[in-house]
């Protein structure tokens, strides 16, 4: 299996209102090779019973019949269609392996084969599908149409693939940008986190650029277009996503990564050890006795056990532990990581703003909880992020908020009301006063975002506002600085001043801040060009390409974007940041496993081997060995399953 993404062409979806979109995802059943696998599945389930309790033969073994020509037909088809282009693969070796168990009678063994590979090329079918579902789905955050404005004013609503750089659209409140491009007239706060992972809405005057998908506050702004809608920057991102995914180097579990001499040599033996007694005279029978045999013991069933079952079990004890893991393969090249990228909004951070400082100003005669209350009720009917945050901090505090009349709101500027017969005014200090100047340098130097509260006109106080780092963020940084050797580097499109201040509170040095989407891949990539297998660690849009590109991509759950989730190889799923380095520690404890397991299947096929071709290796014992080793190496796999595996691995990670 891999978890690389089937490019596919992306079209722009035509919604019948530019409102959010429903999103588009692959039913699991809508997919042939889910339907094959389920039907495998029924039918072994309803078989093995029936054998197990002594039913007729023809009752159960017609059902097993049934499960190897539902799972086996595709890998089969698709193991012959290989033969053409003169490659042998291990699914059509498994196909023939099950076959030539039902042969000699083994018919459960062979059917439990095929249910087991039937089912990992339906997931991986699934992950490719939801993956290129949500790519497809990206740029239905850009509104299907926009309001075009005439040189004479007149208002016409045109799709945005019309749009032609020069145009002039208007974007009314609560609407989202239809295109790329520059603010004229008019004056609002965007939210363009899905763009640069900016906690808060960002003030937009004449002369700003905006950028298409984003959405926009309480004002009224007119917008000349600078790009078309297919060199939008959504657009890019799309591109980017699919070109990373395209050209990320598939992975392997290891045993596929010697699977063509495998097969080859397998076969090649099975019809040696058939034909050569028959040269020297050996019966028919006995010769097809033991090439049987030597099938069923050479068989690499104990060889798939020993790599799955401990990933599989990883997989699922992370699970427990609110980590999703979408495949084997990705538990496997989580234990492979070196370097680690971390975004900050989201993922870092809490991803919401906190009120982190109350300071009256001298003379105002306010003390912390009355300037709090004042700012807290004009704000109240406010649905500015700013605004939720104040409101929320007072009530954090238990204070009562009196009722505020005559309320208004200025985009860009900030909030009016009248307060208990007095006029508060809350918004930022460069736009409504000239004074504390100090203090809001402080604010804004120490990474908080400064809120000037004017009380009848006069300054009264501060508040500052930050989006608040995670608890276990600087013991997490620590973790992975140890487990890979070199601490993790900051990817963020924060200002500079915030992202330093937050990285020195977390412990990284390394700090990139400012940065778009397609920067965040190129820092990817130049750390992979280096021969560093990166760990990224992300939660929005403007995360997904690094993700994509990354050796391994990681989304935080609670907040994470449709994209991010689904481009992402594991999310987590219980927003715990710990949970990344005791997952990333766990997969190393599974891949150890994955190496002791596949040492016990070796010694126990080669045994089997030597004694059917030295000697007379009898049937019965041939199977018993075989299925000895399977199902030995089958339990040792799931002893990552007990809770002890995962505290073990998350003490290991907390070094």
């Amino acid at each position: 299996m891999t978890s690389t993404l089937t490019p596919q062409p992306v079209e722009r979806a035509k919604p019948a209102r530019t409102g959010a979109v429903a999103r588009r995802r692959t039913r699991v059943l809508a997919l042939p090779e889910a339907r094959w696998a389920a039907a495998a599945t029924v039918l072994f389930l309803l078989a093995l019973p029936l054998q197990l309790t002594g039913a007729p033969a023809w009752t159960w073994g017609s059902l097993y019949a049934l499960s190897y020509v539902t799972g086996g037909w595709e890998p089969g088809w698709e193991g012959l269609k290989a033969l053409k282009d003169r490659t042998l693969d291990v699914d059509l070796l498994m196909v023939v392996a099950a076959l030539g168990a039902a042969a000699i009678g083994q018919v459960m063994d062979g059917a439990l084969l095929i249910v087991i590979f039937a089912t990992s090329g339906a997931l991986e079918a699934l992950a490719t599908a939801r993956t290129a579902d949500s790519v497809r789905g990206l740029l239905d955050l850009a509104p299907a149409t926009a309001t075009r404005l005439s040189p004479a004013g007149e208002e016409q609503t045109v799709p945005v693939e019309e749009l032609e750089v020069g145009d002039t659209v208007l974007v009314r409140p609560g609407e989202r940008v239809g295109a790329d491009g520059r603010v004229l007239d008019g004056a609002s706060e965007v939210d363009q986190a899905t763009i640069t992972g900016e906690p808060l809405p960002v003030a937009k005057e004449p002369g700003d650029e905006v950028f298409a998908g984003t959405l926009n506050g309480t004002g009224a702004l007119r917008i000349r277009v600078e790009r078309d809608a297919s060199d939008s920057v959504i657009a890019r991102i799309v591109r980017m996503v699919q070109e990373a995914s395209e050209t990320k180097a598939p992975t392997q579990l290891f045993i596929e990564k010697v699977e063509q001499r495998y097969s080859l040599g397998m076969v090649a033996a099975t019809l040696a050890v058939f034909l050569v007694p028959l040269a020297f005279g050996a019966q028919l029978t006995d010769a097809l006795l033991r090439a049987m045999t030597f099938m069923i013991v050479a068989s690499p069933c104990a060889v798939v056990l020993a790599t799955m079952p401990p990933l599989l079990s990883a997989i699922a004890n992370a699970g427990r532990h609110g980590v999703l893991v979408k495949s084997a393969v990705v538990m496997e090249r989580l234990g492979q990581v070196d370097a680690v990228a971390l975004d900050k909004t989201g993922t870092l951070t809490e991803g919401s703003p906190r009120v982190t400082d109350v300071r009256p100003l001298p003379g105002s005669g306010l003390d912390e909880a009355e300037l709090l209350t004042l700012a807290a009720a004009a704000e109240r009917p406010s649905e500015h992020p700013l605004a939720r945050a104040v409101v929320e901090a007072a009530r954090e505090r238990g204070l009562d908020l009196p009722d505020a009349h005559d309320f208004t709101s200025a985009p860009g500027v900030g909030v009016t009301a009248v307060v208990g017969g007095r006029t508060v005014a809350v918004g930022a200090p460069a736009r409504l006063a000239d004074d504390a100047v100090g203090t809001v340098a402080e604010l804004e130097e120490s990474g908080r975002t400064a809120v000037l509260v004017v009380v009848d006109g006069t300054p009264a106080g501060l508040l500052g506002v930050a989006d608040r780092l995670r608890p276990e963020a600087a013991t997490t940084v620590a973790s992975l600085a140890r487990l890979t050797g070199t601490a993790p580097v900051l990817l963020t499109g924060d200002n500079p001043r915030a992202a330093a201040h937050l990285a020195a509170e977390a412990g990284i040095d390394d700090v990139r801040a400012g940065l778009l989407p397609q920067d965040k891949l190129t820092a990817v990539k130049e750390m992979e060009s280096a021969g560093r297998k990166v760990l990224v660690v992300g939660d929005g849009v403007n995360d997904a390409p690094a993700l994509a590109a990354a050796h391994t991509g990681v989304a935080m759950g609670r907040a994470g974007s449709d994209l991010a989730l689904e481009t992402a190889d594991a999310v987590i799923v219980r927003d715990e940041l710990a949970a990344v380095p005791a997952t990333v520690a766990l997969s190393r404890r599974a891949r150890r496993l994955v190496v002791q397991n596949l040492v016990i299947a070796g010694v126990f096929i080669a045994g089997l081997v030597v004694w059917d071709l030295a000697g007379d290796l009898p049937l019965p014992l041939g199977v018993a060995g075989h299925e000895g080793s399977t199902v030995l190496v089958g339990l040792n796999g799931l002893r990552l399953l007990r809770e002890g595996a995962w505290q073990r691995a998350a003490a290991g990670a907390d070094g």
